[in-house]
């Protein structure tokens, strides 16, 4: 996008996580943005934090180039439909994570939508709220746009345009295909990752105190709020309830199978297993494309200040890009295992530089 389609004036309804993160992210590209919530701490935090500021009353008298509805999904159409009438804008989008339900809903009231173009950024957080925001939430993140067939294409461009200035991959596709792929790859795993973390309330001392990584990240989006996931799984219920069907009848099987305990059973369980192998091998690398083989360089820390920051800057020196990084924390002790994943042929150089930093590296 050229600076002067970027330095726009937007107005964004919803000071949440993506609301307040979109201000930020456009306020850095020069764009002017004003801020609407009906919740005033919310957006008097907004505007602490830099994401814009506070509409005045009036300030729709001149329409923005682009008003973005922050809105959970059940209130998307209603939102679009007030905005319009007061003419808040040229151009509306949404960033709902459903999106056939509000689009019918709009075609129902009435909603103008050739000036209307659904949106849905990947990204995200178990966190909510403005103070978990950030300008670069969205850096390098498919942003998913459903165009109604009555949308301009000047609607198309100025919504495609919030996405690439965000420093998102805007990607068209269907609303109803959209559903049923955030069913597979966002909806359902949250509903199963509360479900293990549900186990979790009846434990005891002994298996709390065992819990490792592998808990921690099977439950970590189970910590996200549950009033705002129950207004996304209500808007998407089919195709989760799909997805749910055909994991509880995996999950059925499987333990069928343990119970029975022979060899052959046994087999049939891993086969379960492989397949989760083969699954988690096509989910794209942090660049695209198929996921890289990286190897992993274990470290032990203390748990003192600055002592990651050491630890990269080691990393620099040896000339080694960290692709991804993990720290498992040891229960009760001031310690705990870092995690460098680099590629395969980085890995002892590092490992070198560091031990001869004076950290243990395994291995």
């Amino acid at each position: 996008m050229s600076e002067d389609v970027v330095a726009r004036r937007i107005i964004v309804v919803g000071t949440g996580l993506i609301g307040t993160s979109i201000g930020l992210a456009m306020r850095e590209r020069g764009a002017e943005v004003l801020l609407v919530d009906r919740d005033a701490a919310a957006l008097e935090l907004a505007v602490e934090l830099g994401a814009g500021e506070a509409m005045p009353d009036g300030a729709h008298e001149e329409p923005a180039d682009l008003a973005v509805l922050a809105v959970p999904p059940a209130a998307v159409a209603v939102t679009l439909l007030d905005a319009q009438k007061r003419g808040l804008a040229t151009a509306y989008t949404d960033v709902a994570s459903v999106k056939a339900l509000p689009l019918a809903q709009a075609a129902e009231l009435g909603c103008d939508l050739t000036t209307f173009v659904a949106g849905h950024p990947l990204a995200g957080s178990e966190r909510s709220g403005p103070a978990a925001a950030r300008a670069d939430l969205f850096l390098g993140r498919p942003w998913a746009l459903c165009a109604p067939a009555e949308a301009t294409p000047e609607t198309v461009e100025a919504v495609t345009g919030l996405a690439q200035a965000c420093g998102a991959m805007p990607v068209r596709v269907d609303a109803v295909e959209h559903d049923r792929a955030v069913a597979l790859v966002s909806h359902g795993p949250h509903v199963v990752s509360a479900a293990v973390a549900a186990r979790l309330t009846g434990a005891d001392d002994v298996a709390l105190g065992l819990s490792g990584q592998g808990v921690r990240d099977v439950t970590r989006i189970a910590a996200s709020d549950p009033r705002l996931w129950i207004g996304i799984l209500s808007a998407n219920s089919a195709p989760v309830a799909d997805v749910l069907e055909a994991v509880a009848t995996d999950l059925a099987v499987a333990a069928s199978l343990l119970r029975d305990g022979s060899e052959e059973a046994a087999a049939h369980v891993a086969d379960l297993l492989l397949r989760g192998n083969a699954g988690r091998s096509r989910i794209p690398g942090k660049h695209g494309g198929d996921q890289p083989s990286y190897a992993t360089v274990q470290v032990v820390i203390p748990d003192r200040p600055g002592e990651l920051a050491m630890i990269f800057q080691a990393a620099g020196i040896a000339g080694v890009n960290i692709e991804d990084v993990a720290i498992e924390h040891s229960p009760g002790r001031p310690l705990g295992v870092l995690e460098l994943a680099v590629v395969p042929e980085e890995a002892e150089r590092l490992a070198a530089e560091l031990r001869a930093r004076g950290w243990s590296v395994p291995g």
